[in-house]
């Protein structure tokens, strides 16, 4: 059984994936740029984000907001009209939401949704919290107090996608908002592992009833300015507190 999904842009629209197969023409040196010695264009075309990049920004959306169903079977050609685009980019980015833990592979059919359970959900909340919570407790000695208030504006974005409910925005504000924290140590390859962590934390987001779910995203938005103000004041026993009953949340 297959669930419709917001069908895209008319094909030739500014953001259809389409548009980025559209040949690019290299731009040539005007005799202006000549007459100052500038060098020339690169002849190689600027590449525009890839359609398999949007194909797969889109799924994630999709499933963080509930249009793809857990337990269901989603065929790439009944995607890809959805799209708008070949089944090709479809076939691979669900590719990598299978690499990713989201789908699973269903021969001759397509790709499954998975369905989570309480245990992987308070898994993937331990062990992103036995990294963030050692890194933002070392930050909040070493970190200024104006580089913690420099980052209020992407915490009050999560707050804002939470009140209105739209789940995608919070996923991508939530994501955004914890990945500048750790990105302050300066460890990318940390950063990198805790933002896969987080987005596979993010999957069962659509279970239970809508308005709990809202009043959970609020909660825990708010949770996040809270500990920018601890972060920033240095008080370390509330930036553990907090930092543990944000995991704890998650579960």
């Amino acid at each position: 059984m297959e669930h419709a999904l917001p069908r895209a842009a008319t094909p030739g629209a500014p953001g259809h994936p389409a548009e980025a197969l559209r040949p690019r023409v290299p731009v040539q040196p005007t005799a202006e740029d000549r007459a100052h010695g500038e060098p020339p264009a690169p002849r190689t075309p600027l590449r525009r984000t890839s359609v398999r990049g949007q194909v797969l920004d889109g799924l994630r959306a999709a499933l963080v907001a509930g249009d793809l169903t857990p337990g269901e079977v989603y065929s790439a050609p009944g995607l890809a009209e959805r799209f708008g685009v070949s089944a090709t980019p479809v076939r691979e980015a669900m590719q990598q939401l299978a690499v990713e833990g989201a789908v699973e592979v269903v021969p001759n059919r397509g790709f499954r949704v998975i369905e989570r359970d309480a245990r992987e959900l308070a898994e993937l909340a331990e062990v992103r919290a036995l990294i963030e919570v050692p890194v933002m407790l070392r930050l909040a000695h070493s970190v200024p107090a104006d580089r913690w208030t420099a980052l209020r504006p992407l915490a009050e974005e999560t707050v804002a996608a939470a009140e209105t409910g739209d789940r995608a925005r919070y996923a991508d504000s939530d994501r955004a908002f914890h990945s500048a924290v750790l990105g302050l140590g300066g460890n990318r390859q940390l950063t990198m592992v805790a933002a896969d962590l987080h987005r596979r934390a993010q999957w069962p987001l659509v279970t239970g009833p809508l308005s709990r779910r809202r009043t959970d995203l609020v909660a825990d938005a708010a949770q996040h300015l809270a500990l920018l103000e601890a972060l920033a004041g240095r008080d370390l026993p509330a930036v553990q507190t907090l930092v543990r009953e944000h995991f704890a949340g998650a579960r």
